[in-house]
């Protein structure tokens, strides 16, 4: 018995961002969240900014212009969460 079966990368087909999640809405159907938490550049964003974003990379993730933020499909799939820079000491 053969069985084929097509595998293909998780596309974006749309974003949802509020004071406590981001919810990314997928081509296959799925609806995944993370934590706002996550990205400390939206956590601390505007809810104006937080509207203002792209889908880029034929739906493989998300930016931000006014934040300056990138998030992958990837990246909410396997919870890796946005750093935050350390400090640099002199």
């Amino acid at each position: 018995m053969n069985i084929a079966v097509e595998i293909t990368e998780p596309r974006l087909i749309g974003i949802n961002v509020n004071d406590n999640e981001i919810k990314a809405f997928l081509t296959d159907g799925r609806t995944i969240s993370v934590p706002l938490a996550w990205s400390w550049r939206l956590s601390e964003a505007t809810p104006k900014q937080r509207q203002n974003y792209e889908i880029i990379g034929d739906g493989q993730g998300v930016h931000w212009p006014d934040v300056d933020e990138d998030i992958s499909v990837e990246g909410m799939l396997y919870g890796v969460p946005a750093r935050r820079p350390s400090a640099v000491s002199k």
